[in-house]
Formats: C-alpha cells, structure tokens, sequence
C-alpha cells in the first residue's frame, strides 16, 4: 500500500511537471506568433530612425526620442511611465571633417575621418604633422619621446578576424580609440589617428567614446577616426614614403552639461510586486548615421516585451519595467543614474535583460549571475531550441545594467549573431535599412520568453550562511 502511494506521488509530481512544461512551451509559441504577425517593434524603430535620427546625447533628437518612447509607452496601458531625470554630457560634432595626406607639395590624397566623440577640435586653419604609426598604446614607449613630438600618431591595430566572436576582437583593439590621445599626449604628439573598429574594408570611418583622464585642458589634442580602407592606403603609402603630411580639420565641441532623461514604464507584480525585473537599452546614439543597431533595436525590443506581456494577457507576477536608458555611448550616465536611484529606495531588483548588439538574428544569451541561476537557465534551453535560440553562456550582460550588479540579481544580454554588427558600429552606415524586421522581431520574442521564464520561476536567492 506504501509503495503504491508512492508511486502515485511520483506520478503526479510527473505529471505536474509535464503540465508545466506544456504550459511554458505553449506561452512561447503565443509571445513568438505575437510578435511575428503583430509586432510594433519595426514601426517604432521605423520613427526613431528616419524621423528623428541620431540621438546624441544632449541634442534635441535626443529629447524628441524621449518624447516619442514615453508617448508610445504611455499608450501600452501600463501601470506606470515616467521620466527619471540626469545630467548628460554635450558634445557637437560641428563642421564635416576633413582630411588628406600629402605625398609631396600639392599632392594630396583624401581620406575619410570622424572626430572621435569628446574629442577637441584642430586648430581653425587645421593641423598638418608628420605621422607615426603604431600598432598600439604599448609602442610608445618603445619609440619615446624624441620619435613622437611633434607628430600625429597613427594606431593602425585591427581587429582580430581570428576571433569568431567580434566582440572579443572588438575588445582586443578599442583600447587605442579610449586612451589614444590620452597616452600619446604624454609623449609630445599633436594629435591621434585611429584605425576604425570594423573588420571590413570599407570607406565608412566609425565614431565612439574617448577619454583625457586628467590631461589639462591645454594639452589635449584632437583625436579622430580614419576608415579601414583609408588606414590601408595610409599605411601602405607611409611605407613608400615615411616623411609624408598628414592634414586633418575637425569643429568638435563639448559644452556644459545639459539634463536629459531615462524613459521608464512599469507592469505591477501581482503577487510580488516588490521584485522587479528590467529589460531596456540605450535611447541615445551616435550622430552620424541613425542608430538603428545601436541601440534603436535594443531600445524597440524591450517595448516590444512588455506588449507582448500586456497583449498576451499574462497577468506577471513580478514588477516588470522597461528602462530606455540615457547617454550610454559617452558617460553611462543614464544606467549610473539608475542604479543609484534604486538603491536609494531599497529597490530589489532581481533580474536584468539589456539588448546592446543589434537587431540581428537571436542566438541566445549571456549570463552574469551565480551557479544555481546559470544551471536554472540551462534547464530552459529545450524550450528556446524550436527557435533556434541555442547559446547560453556566461560572460557580460550589459553596460547600463552593470551597475545594478550585487549577490541577489541575475543579468544578461541578448546574443545576436555578431558577424555584421561592427560593419555598422558606430557609422554613417547604421541605419534603418540595414535592420531585417524578422530578426528585430524574432530577437524581442526570445528577450519577453527569458523574462517570463524568470517572472515564472523567480531567481534562485544565495543560500544564507548560518551563524
């Protein structure tokens, strides 16, 4: 009598399973069908993209974008959207840049630059220096002072196409354009040339964040970006001819910081409100092109979540929330400013979801977070290999969601794939027409999928040490 008892607990606990699992599958089959014959996430990036464009940190497009997400949010029906405000920095490109090297008096050959983002401008007729070329920070001290003073250092490290993941090659060559100018100040240089991070030869020069440190502002020079094939021919020609010119023009200037604001909507937990889970990206972008991989599709996607939560009917049992943050291309300011207000309130946050490489096919995620959550997510992965969703690793989530970061919460980015991403990275070329609308779509599927999952099951908390 015993053991038939036992057996008919087992049985019901399998059962139990089975119906559980059968209830997952079904709830991602409607969030994934939702998305793909009733997603708005293409409309609204179609908005940000070609009405407003670039949305550099502290211009009006950047306060239009502002506008516009918290209106469509306001329309979802949520339980509450607001604005949180923070200072951001403001940088103006100014002026098309300008630039040529000279072979010989009156032989010259353009090549395409961008100032990098916080750079200086060049003196108003220009600079004209010779160059020298380097491979990374770490040659000048080799060469020295005496090589360097006076001339325009010219970083010519690639990415790596050794490397399957771009991001891992991106990492292994951004620290030239962060800290160039920066370091070969130090030396005497006059100004920075840098290599785009682009794996593909082409005439697009890509654009991103640099740094002075604590260079007085009297001896910061001004740095910019040439593009892969420009930096091929400069290269090649500076070999030929080592007493070759360089000359560049470029209007860049930072101006006071202005206010801006991180755009937040929130789905009310219905049983425990006080736990709650965020899914977001960046609303601010680079100027140069429109910003659609970076971080238009991130930012569409996680709206996307949550009406997919609300058009779905499931009612969540955590507080779900959107967070479109401000000024994550130069300063962070906007997921600083969001770690710091939630701990301020004593807010317990659980769960992040940041979507930060494009609006590529989903290939899954990554995962910042303890042993027991990561295992908890590897028991999820039959459920995502119908769409072919097949990546769950560790590794980094996000920079808006990484001050977030203690014991209690798990983070994690979505995965795209990655080939096409720096083609567009931070370049005139990342707009709208480059975005698939079955990728964007099928991307903010697999991101509401994870977050029902976690709402569903909740976090695995630490185990506490008794005393």
């Amino acid at each position: 009598m015993k053991k038939k008892a036992i057996l008919l607990l087992f049985l019901g606990v399998i059962g139990l399973l089975s119906a559980q699992i059968n209830k997952d599958q079904e709830q991602l089959r409607a969030i994934y069908d939702q998305a793909l014959t009733n997603g708005k996430a293409y409309d609204w990036l179609n908005y940000l993209s070609n009405q407003i464009g670039g949305r550099l940190s502290g211009s009006v497009q950047a306060q239009h974008a502002v506008e516009y997400t918290k209106k469509q949010l306001d329309s979802l029906g949520l339980d509450r959207v607001w604005l949180q405000p923070v200072m951001v920095p403001k940088w103006v490109r100014g002026t098309a840049e300008f630039a040529y090297f000279e072979t010989q008096p009156g032989l010259t050959t353009n090549v395409p630059i961008c100032a990098l983002g916080g750079s200086v401008a060049t003196p108003d007729g220009g600079l004209k220096a010779a160059l020298v070329e380097v491979q990374g920070i770490e040659d000048l001290e080799k060469l020295g002072k005496e090589k360097i003073e006076g001339k325009i250092v010219f970083y010519n490290r690639p990415m790596d196409p050794t490397q399957i993941s771009t991001f891992t090659a991106y990492s292994g060559c951004v620290d030239q354009r962060y800290a160039g100018a920066m370091e070969a100040a130090k030396y005497g240089a006059v100004g920075v040339l840098v290599r785009s991070m682009n794996l593909r030869l082409d005439d697009y020069p890509h654009t991103g964040s640099m740094s002075y440190g604590d260079t007085p502002a009297e001896n910061r020079i001004p740095a910019a970006a040439i593009s892969t094939k420009g930096a091929e021919l400069l290269s090649a020609t500076l070999k030929l001819n080592p007493s070759i010119k360089f000359y560049f023009h470029q209007t860049c200037k930072v101006f006071p910081d202005t206010e801006s604001y991180n755009v937040i909507g929130e789905i009310k937990g219905s049983e425990f409100p006080d736990e709650i889970m965020i899914v977001g990206g960046h609303l601010d972008s680079w100027d140069l092109g429109d910003g659609s991989h970076d971080d238009g599709a991130g930012v569409v996607q996680s709206m996307e979540v949550l009406r997919l939560i609300k058009a779905n009917g499931y009612k969540p049992k955590r507080t779900i929330r959107v967070v479109l943050f401000m000024n994550e291309e130069n300063g962070l300011r906007g997921g600083n400013k969001y770690a710091e207000v939630a701990k301020s309130k004593k807010e317990n946050h659980v769960f992040a979801l940041e979507s930060d490489a494009g609006g590529f096919t989903p290939r899954g995620f990554s995962f910042d977070c303890s042993d027991a959550n990561f295992n908890q997510v590897k028991s999820w992965e039959s459920l995502f290999e119908p769409y072919l969703i097949h990546m769950f690793v560790r590794g980094g989530s996000g920079a808006d969601v990484g001050p977030l970061k203690d014991e209690n919460i798990v983070l994690a980015g979505l995965r795209p794939d990655s080939q096409r991403y720096f083609d567009h990275h931070h370049a005139e070329n990342d707009t709208f027409e480059h975005v698939n609308k079955r990728e964007l779509e099928l991307g903010a599927a697999t991101m509401a999928s994870l977050v029902y999952l976690f709402d569903t099951y909740g976090t695995v908390k630490p185990a506490k040490i008794k005393g």
